[in-house]
């Protein structure tokens, strides 16, 4: 389970996905679409047969090929999303290929790399400030910059644990993720403002994760929670993450998790519909003097599947996000309702659980 360990080796296929994205068609004009085409580069341009590489091309290909899909069809918060869902595997892998076996073979060599990397990382590993990314445009971007900077902390101390429990070098994959979510974080400075609107109202959501995870324990019943169980499995670390952004005062990342929850936990039925309330949504989110490129995601996200669905298959991420994410995102920015008591707890149940699962 190794990756390809020659480092001059790692350095050429960069250099030659960075050549490919410099000619992609202007793409290196546009920095979101010269990002994707270098990472499309570097996948293609990885020879290697290395299991785990393996294992990360198989996973980065799709997401890949779906955030170029979104470009082309003018769905650029989509694109930027589907590009955070692979940048951190990807950035892994090169860490990966530039260790020394040294740093693996032993543990007295993956605890030297573990520290140097740490040395590196200092600046992000602290309790990011609730403002670290206000100069971050559109509030999209923001918000998937949010939630990759919360996870830079997360996953280096985990590259700890699991490499000491298991395989130094999977405890040194996964601060190859550390680092992707910090390089991550990095590019979404590098976007530019083009939105005039003014950030959307955020406040905490507590009430609205409280009330949210109370329809997800309410829900997981049989049959439900038989089929559905990878979708609540989602769900509850989408909700899980959204909790750790709202403390740490992540308004942003806050909302987008929050969402992205719902998402995953809704079982909204096919509508005849869809299209029809999702331009009314459309118009909108378009509407006023507000940035609404949350909701947006979420938006291109639904038009993607609609435009995707096949013959008699119902688009019911569509109708999802049509029926209940988009109304919980005009709801989020509403002044905050008091909580309702809970009443005490009978049981106190703890879950030991890996870190985004």
């Amino acid at each position: 389970m190794t990756l390809p360990q020659n480092a001059r080796v790692a350095a050429w296929l960069l250099a030659l996905a960075t050549v490919g994205a410099a000619g992609g068609g202007g793409s290196a004009r546009d920095p979101l679409a010269a990002e994707v085409a270098r990472w499309q580069a570097y996948v293609e341009s990885n020879r290697s047969t290395d299991a785990m590489w393996a294992q990360i091309k198989e996973a980065t290909q799709p997401p890949l090929a779906s955030a170029a899909r979104a470009l082309t069809d003018g769905r650029r918060l989509l694109a930027l999303e589907r590009l955070a869902a692979a940048y951190p595997n990807l950035a892994a892998a090169v860490y990966f290929s530039k260790q020394p076996p040294a740093a693996y073979e032993n543990a007295a060599g993956f605890e030297a790399e573990w520290n140097r990397a740490g040395k590196a990382l200092s600046a992000d590993l602290a309790t990011p400030r609730p403002d670290a990314l206000s100069g971050v445009s559109p509030a999209a971007a923001r918000a998937l910059g949010e939630a990759a900077l919360l996870q830079v902390r997360a996953y280096y101390e985990t590259g700890l644990e699991y490499g000491q429990n298991t395989l130094a070098k999977a405890g040194l994959y996964y601060v190859g993720v550390a680092e992707g979510q910090r390089d991550f974080v990095a590019f979404t400075r590098t976007l530019p403002d083009t939105s005039p609107k003014t950030p959307p109202p955020l406040r905490s959501l507590a009430a609205e994760l409280d009330a949210l995870e109370d329809e997800m324990l309410a829900a997981y019943r049989p049959p439900a929670s038989i089929d559905r169980h990878g979708e609540f499995i989602g769900a509850s670390a989408a909700l899980k993450e959204a909790r750790e952004l709202d403390r740490a005062g992540l308004a942003f990342g806050a909302l987008e998790k929050y969402l992205r929850a719902a998402l995953r936990l809704s079982a909204a039925p096919a509508d005849p519909d869809v299209a029809g309330k999702l331009a009314a949504f459309e118009a909108r989110l378009a509407a006023g003097a507000v940035d609404h490129s949350i909701g947006r995601l979420y938006l291109e996200i639904a038009q993607a599947d609609l435009a995707a669905a096949k013959p008699g298959e119902p688009p019911r991420v569509a109708a999802a996000i049509a029926a209940d994410v988009l109304p919980r995102y005009f709801a989020a920015l509403e002044p905050g309702r008091p909580a309702q008591p809970k009443p005490a707890p009978e049981v106190t149940v703890t879950l030991v659980r890996w870190p985004y699962t």
